[in-house]
């Protein structure tokens, strides 16, 4: 009888004890779950990939096929190029002029195209374009379209620039003349028009301090916003534009500071973030009304040896900046060995995102800590007066 008593006494502690297990595990598996964050962000991808003579200019992220696409400075390729490195010529168009530069990429993922700019520059004829590739066919160009000239103009003083494009859920396409100040736009069916002349583009002086290379370069970068607006920014003011999609109407937008020399620039869905590309530093931008005024929160200096001309986002939100080394092809500064056959694809990291990051990290990891001694505090409590109860 005494060792029934026993037996029955020590059974309901021993079983209650083994839930302190569970809330253990749930701290372990919080505290495990973190690491790999913490620890990530000191490993940057960096992607080396070879193409000789390639230079390119352009960077985008194709999500459906999990690959990088990059322009080329007179090949008239574009290229993918997989996460570790793999190159494959994805497009090669014989169509296009003799050493015409593809410049500005995007990718149409509601239609499945790819769209890029291209543009000759002297001592080849003038010629600016929009061409769209098939992306479910391998590449098939599905238009060539060349993008009007204002009224009057002679290329032959004066040639046009398309440098970046965007494109809307509409399949309409936003390209940037960035020697004339104006955004052209194209439609689904490849019909091209000008589409938007604002004065407010013209408004803005040239930045005192900019860089010689990009004193004569206006708009340049360009994203779609859905609500209905597209930003641009331009090269030799450091200012941003907001655009409506509809009127061409364009708007200054306030800053804190201004990003001169601004080339590429792309977005991050999640949370809005514009990323704004230069040969020095990478800007990182936030609005909280809808782009009248915006804050550069956070500024990522770069390798100005590689010259980084393109800024792209890819999976899981990780920003990528493109050196393509452009300006070394332009100018064929090789130093007598001939053109590079290297180029890179580097992840690039915000040290304040990352801080945010790892501040969430420690309050749940705190929630996890709070939420056992909770735990073990009531389940001693219990154990106790069922120890109680039985004696």
């Amino acid at each position: 009888m005494k060792a029934n008593m026993l037996m029955s006494s020590s059974s309901p502690s021993t079983r209650c004890r083994s839930f302190f297990f569970f809330p253990i595990l749930f701290a372990v598996v919080v505290l495990l779950l973190g690491l790999p964050i913490l620890s990530s962000a000191d490993k940057r991808h960096v992607i080396n990939f070879r193409s000789p003579g390639l230079y390119p200019e352009g960077l985008t992220w194709d999500p459906r096929d999990q690959h990088f696409l990059v322009g080329s400075l007179h090949s008239r390729t574009i290229h993918s190029v997989s996460d570790a490195g793999v190159v494959e010529t994805f497009i090669s168009d014989p169509d296009l002029p003799e050493n015409a530069t593809i410049l500005g990429l995007a990718v149409d993922s509601t239609n499945r195209r790819l769209l890029a700019a291209i543009h000759c520059a002297p001592p080849l004829l003038p010629f600016s374009a929009l061409a769209a590739y098939d992306l479910r066919s391998g590449g098939r160009r599905i238009f060539l379209s060349a993008l009007p000239s204002l009224p009057g103009d002679d290329e032959d003083i004066s040639r046009d620039i398309a440098n970046d494009v965007a494109v809307d859920f509409k399949g309409n396409a936003y390209v940037t003349n960035s020697a004339k100040n104006f955004i052209w736009r194209v439609d689904r069916d490849g019909a091209a028009s000008i589409f938007s002349r604002s004065p407010v583009f013209n408004s803005q002086p040239v930045a005192a301090d900019a860089d010689e290379t990009f004193r004569d370069c206006g708009l340049n970068g360009i994203v779609y916003i859905s609500k209905g607006y597209l930003l641009v920014v331009q090269s030799n003011t450091g200012k941003m534009f907001k655009v409506d999609e509809d009127t061409g109407t364009a708007r200054l937008v306030l800053l804190n500071r201004d990003v001169i020399a601004a080339d590429g620039m792309t977005r991050r869905r999640r949370d809005g973030t514009v990323m704004v590309v230069s040969q020095k530093k990478l800007w990182l931008l936030k609005s909280q009304d809808s782009w009248s005024e915006g804050v550069v929160y956070d500024e990522i200096d770069l390798d100005v040896e590689g010259f980084p001309t393109a800024v792209t986002v890819a999976g899981r939100d990780r920003i990528y900046v493109l050196y393509g080394r452009v300006m070394e092809g332009i100018m064929k500064s090789y130093k007598g060995q001939g053109e590079r056959e290297w180029f890179g694809i580097e992840e690039v990291w915000s040290e304040k995102e990352g801080g945010e990051d790892k501040i969430w990290l420690y309050v749940l990891i705190g929630f996890g800590f709070a939420y056992f001694c909770i735990w073990r505090f009531q389940m001693k409590k219990l154990i106790t007066n069922m120890d109680k109860k039985i004696t």
